[in-house]
């Protein structure tokens, strides 16, 4: 049936399960035709909004479309849109920022609520009715096992090649119940290569072939290549005094611009054969899979940009038996990270002189994406890497901070700190150790004064010796910004 007809489905107040991770893989047309439901609400006075479920982020047709019609009740466990987030600030939307391994977990026990709907994109249906899932598998698995009704779209822009490179494990449950997951080398596969729906759930199938959202990575810079080679550097250390074998360990990676400079990096490095247990595929690990540096991938979505999407759909027979995408519940399976020893890079907003990191919040206050599976695998990492630069907003902003203004990562998950002046390895530190050694490595020159005078004058005059601490003039850093605009001092 058309977008329109499936979208009637979908009633006020309901709770719907979007497909959809880092723009792979989510509904292209219901979502569209949601709004315009909504907007004739509006036109007729009434109210019309629903809690919108999803793996992660989106896309603008999606997140950023319903939002700007006012149309999200709730929404959880990830966003990265501009209108989203800014209806999210302005506390027009209730936003629940998640672990994301939490969040399959969390439905099951009906902590949100009941699901009505799922949104589902496939990139096809099989004879016996099996649904082939597309670009990413995110939660699809449970909002197709908990929703009441299934709306379908099939999507023929994602590649029939898809069939068969997707790994559902059905063999989930919750306490006391649960199983260990059987997953001893990235690769391994553990379950089917389709979703199973109960035709009689299925209510719509809408037909689409639109593409995914692109990724814009912007160039790689001087920052971020500096950043990435202090990571290599780092890395060579560590295999050659025999604390990483030679082709390290499954490597988990965050999105951005520092990440494809790692995995840039690392394709001209020593280090073979990689592999990598990660959430998102991206450019650079398709050219590690080319290079033959990488042996294979196991993650939940693609987040690819316009040439990685080509280079994916022209090479797609080189690629696609060696990557294992599954839902995100496994992807970011702490048991599993634990059991493989994932060597986990992600970034990071600011981090303070103990080692705490701020990755979701700018002053404290204002969320700017989510946690994502970052503490997925910091938590569970053999190694916890939070790479960023050392200042932002043209050195207005130090991200090295004597208090971060908002805490994700504590100091108890963060093993290594880098940034472009150097690499801070805080295995092993007690916490004044760890403050010396990150004020000497990791902040930039123009804030390292200050930072040390902190520092010092805290050993002094703290109430406590432990982790010392001043705490008014850690808060006013945050506050000298809010109010000059920068945190040199006025």
């Amino acid at each position: 049936m058309s977008p329109d007809e499936a979208a009637r489905f979908i009633r006020p107040g309901d709770n719907v399960g979007m497909s959809g991770f880092t723009g792979a893989g989510y509904p292209k047309l219901v979502p569209g035709a949601l709004v315009r439901r909504v907007e004739d609400a509006t036109a007729r006075g009434d109210r019309f909004t629903v809690g919108v479920w999803t793996g992660a982020s989106t896309a603008p047709e999606l997140d950023g479309a319903l939002a700007a019609v006012d149309a999200i009740d709730l929404r959880m466990p990830y966003q990265s849109d501009p209108v989203s987030r800014a209806k999210i600030n302005a506390g027009l939307v209730d936003y629940l920022d998640l672990h994301l391994s939490h969040v399959a977990q969390m439905v099951w026990e009906g902590a949100f609520g009941h699901l009505d709907v799922a949104v589902v994109e496939v990139s096809g249906i099989t004879a016996d009715g099996e649904l082939i899932p597309s670009s990413s598998v995110g939660n699809n698995k449970t909002w197709i096992d908990q929703a009441d009704r299934v709306i379908v779209e099939v999507n023929s822009w994602q590649l029939a090649e898809f069939e068969g490179m997707h790994d559902i494990y059905y063999g989930t449950a919750l306490p006391p119940m649960r199983r260990p997951i059987q997953i001893v080398h990235s690769a391994d596969r553990i379950g089917v290569p389709t979703f199973h729906c109960p035709p009689e759930k299925i209510v719509a199938v809408v037909e689409t072939a639109h593409p995914d959202r692109n990724t814009v990575f912007k160039p790689v810079d001087e920052v971020s290549q500096q950043i990435a080679g202090h990571l290599l550097e780092f890395l060579s250390y560590e295999v050659k005094h025999d604390r990483l074998p030679a082709g390290l360990l499954p490597l988990q990676s965050g999105v951005g611009n520092i990440a494809n400079a790692v995995l840039r990096g690392l394709d001209g490095g020593p280090f073979r054969p990689l592999t990598a247990y990660t959430e998102v595929i991206q450019d650079g690990m398709l050219a590690l899979l080319r290079s033959g540096t990488m042996e294979s991938i196991s993650a939940t979505a693609f987040s690819l940009s316009e040439e990685g999407a080509a280079d994916l759909h022209t090479n797609i027979a080189q690629y696609r038996d060696r990557i294992v995408l599954r839902p995100q519940e496994i992807s970011n399976h702490p048991e599993v990270i634990r059991r493989l020893g994932c060597l986990a890079m992600n970034g990071a907003i600011e981090t303070d002189i103990y080692g705490n990191v701020n990755s979701t919040h700018v002053m404290g206050s204002s969320i700017m994406n989510g946690i994502g599976g970052s503490g997925d695998f910091a938590r569970n990492a053999y190694m916890a890497m939070f790479l960023t630069p050392s200042i932002a907003k043209g050195g207005a902003i130090s991200s090295i901070v004597p208090m971060v203004s908002h805490v994700d990562h504590t100091e108890h998950d963060v093993h290594v700190i880098i940034t472009e002046q150097g690499v801070a390895d805080l295995r092993g530190l007690a916490p004044r150790r760890r403050a010396q050694r990150i004020i000497d490595q990791c902040a930039h020159p123009s804030y390292r004064p200050m930072l040390q005078d902190y520092f010092d004058r805290a050993r002094q005059s703290s109430p406590g010796q432990h982790t010392p601490h001043l705490i008014e003039e850690s808060l006013s850093w945050h506050a000298r910004f809010l109010r000059t605009g920068t945190m040199r001092p006025e």
